[in-house]
């Protein structure tokens, strides 16, 4: 099985080299993601040698930039920037509204104007920073709104749970989101030069997909600008993504059918945040092997919607990530030692050519 694997993933491999030459290579943009206390290390190193597109990890996050009420620090971002225009990087700005709030936004007391004005505040200072500069090509306008279920995402109890607390803000009369709107009026008007996003979480769940559909092309119509559709992918994390392991081929035909769909409303479609979950150390050679498999087809289907319209994709870190508190890991292209693993070979002609 394992000689299978890797002859499949070698044809893969070599008809692809043979396909990204063609006139539709440019529609196919392949990067990873850097954490701030990365550059300088040997995961900058590793990142160089294949890739040209940047996603600032959390840099670039509310959190970060605007951590308490009177205080802005962009230094992380800014110094991301420069490592950008010094290797000639293409950059996603992960910087959304959504859960990745400060925590003093989130705290239960903040009444629904201080909510709006804190967005308003900081979307503003976002769209019109970035805006100049050259190397940053896309930014996350929201991120996470709806729950696999289709309901909109929103507020907790508390500071300590992952929420979203712009939804209090309220909803206008067709039932969309202030926020969402808000958000995209505003990088409609400041963030010209960057093309806007809206990204998402969890499997291929189709209320959830619908209800994404439906409110970007709502937004569209109050004449503000959506670009593109992120989706994170972290493979096996939830109950939503565990079943592209359970049922790869089926909900991997829905992910080629929601790109086709916006591509053929001139969206682009990014997958922003790739990775692979395993909880089980004892069979990571057997998990690798799934997570290149996996990935091979995923690689597939981006092979053939490159010829109708332009997708990214992002690994999210490059090495083995852990959370606090969570069993298990995050695994992407590089093991523990840094060393390739079989995902990486399913995708190493994908990255700067």
């Amino acid at each position: 099985m394992k000689l299978f694997t890797n002859l499949f993933l070698l044809f893969l491999l070599l008809n692809f080299k043979a396909y990204t030459q063609s006139k539709d290579s440019s529609n196919l943009i392949v990067g990873a993601t850097l954490n701030y206390r990365e550059l300088n290390t040997i995961k900058e190193k590793l990142f160089l040698k294949d890739f040209n597109y940047l996603t600032p990890a959390n840099a670039a996050k509310q959190s970060r930039v605007h951590p308490k009420p009177t205080v802005w620090n962009w230094q992380q971002i800014d110094d991301f920037i420069t490592f950008s225009k010094k290797h000639n990087l293409q950059v996603r700005l992960h910087g959304p509204i959504s859960p990745q709030a400060s925590k003093w936004v989130k705290e239960d007391h903040r009444t629904i104007e201080e909510l709006e004005t804190n967005m308003i505040e900081f979307t503003t200072a976002f769209a019109k920073k970035f805006n100049k500069e050259p190397t940053v090509k896309w930014m996350d306008v929201v991120n996470e709104t709806i729950l696999p279920n289709g309901k909109w995402f929103g507020p907790k109890k508390g500071t300590n749970k992952w929420e979203n607390p712009w939804l209090k803000i309220g909803l206008d009369d067709n039932g969309c989101p202030l926020y969402i709107l808000k958000a995209f009026e505003i990088a409609t008007k400041y963030a010209t030069n960057i093309k806007l996003v809206y990204n998402h979480n969890a499997g291929m769940e189709s209320f959830m997909w619908d209800k994404v559909k439906e409110t970007i092309l709502y937004i569209r119509s109050k004449g503000y600008r959506v670009d593109g559709i992120g989706w994170q992918a972290h493979i096996g994390l939830s109950a939503s993504t565990k079943a592209i392991l359970e049922n790869t081929d089926e909900e991997l035909r829905k992910l080629s059918d929601l790109i086709g769909w916006a591509h053929k409303n001139n969206l682009e479609f990014h997958i922003t945040e790739l990775d692979y979950f395993v909880k089980d150390n004892n069979k990571l050679s057997e998990e690798h092997q799934k997570q290149a498999e996996i990935y091979a087809k995923i690689v597939n289907i981006l092979r053939e919607k490159i010829k109708s319209g332009v997708v990214t994709l992002n690994f999210w870190d490059m090495a083995v990530r852990t959370k606090k508190g969570k069993e298990g890991a995050f695994h992407s292209i590089y093991d523990s030692d840094f060393k390739p693993t079989p995902a990486y070979k399913a995708i190493n002609l994908l990255s700067k050519n």
